[in-house]
């Protein structure tokens, strides 16, 4: 995802407005760009917690991905090919500090378009080899979403939450069949459920089959063969009739997350909590 300019809010502005009102006018941001967002909802965060320390980054390291590795067995976290070598997700990371000193990951946020079929038939845009069809055969680049969720997962292999959001929005995440009507006047239906259109199954092996636009944050442990196995699943929203995320919406799945996160951690930051 292309991130534009950040339109940088003053903290007067976040102090004296709510979630709905932030983003005036003249200051809103791309719907997609969800690096904005992560910022503000960084800066919200900090009004709500004012006990806590938060920070954001845009990347994360390998090496830090495999020394969290190594602490949980000496043998993982060993094999690094590029020396610089890191991940950056689209909205990046916000940290809160422990009572130990130690950076703990609040939210993880990427936000991934796929499908221009409703804006093309909108516009009236045929497409194809030979520009004779309403609709493109969908693509695999979101498979590439697997990757940071991935090493998201082996960051935090010790925590028992997962903060990592995914944001999905364009045609071929549909949940439900849209109409769509073009200029001269014919209806396109657009059937949510096949296979040269939508692509969610190949993104909801990220949450092992759970329920999409839900709160996953908080690990959900099973037994097989005798074992307990925890599973990290990505919470995973789309716009399931077609529709655009705005700032608003973000930020409202962001802050659910990031209070499920801090909940989580209440044992580890109990010292500040208590003492102010």
């Amino acid at each position: 995802m292309k991130k534009g300019q950040s339109n940088r809010l003053s903290e007067q502005q976040i102090v004296g407005q709510g979630p709905i009102s932030i983003f005036h006018e003249d200051a809103q941001v791309h719907d997609k760009e969800v690096f904005n967002t992560s910022t503000v909802v960084m800066e919200m965060l900090a009004k709500e917690f004012p006990m806590l320390t938060f920070r954001y980054r845009k990347d994360l390291t390998k090496k830090e991905i495999n020394e969290a590795l190594k602490k949980v067995d000496s043998y993982l976290g060993q094999t690094l090919f590029v020396e610089n070598a890191r991940i950056i997700p689209d909205g990046g990371l916000i940290e809160v500090k422990d009572d130990n000193g130690n950076w703990r990951v609040v939210v993880v946020s990427e936000a991934k378009h796929q499908g221009k079929d409703i804006e093309n038939i909108q516009k009236g845009v045929l497409v194809g080899k030979n520009k004779n069809q309403d609709t493109m055969v969908a693509g695999n680049a979101i498979e590439r979403a697997h990757k940071n969720i991935s090493e998201i997962a082996n960051f935090m292999l010790a925590e028992c939450y997962f903060p990592y959001i995914l944001f999905l929005e364009g045609s071929n995440f549909l949940t439900q069949n849209v109409k769509v009507t073009r200029p001269d006047g014919r209806e396109v239906t657009l059937t949510y459920n096949t296979g040269d259109l939508n692509r969610l199954d190949r993104l909801t092996a990220s949450n092992y089959g759970m329920p999409i636009n839900t709160n996953l944050c908080e690990n959900k442990f099973v037994k097989c063969n005798g074992a307990t196995i925890m599973l990290q699943a990505a919470s995973i929203y789309t716009k399931g009739e077609g529709g655009h995320w705005n700032d608003e919406d973000m930020m409202e799945v962001m802050l659910d997350v990031a209070r499920t996160s801090l909940k989580m951690l209440g044992k580890d930051l109990f010292s500040q909590i208590t003492k102010k």
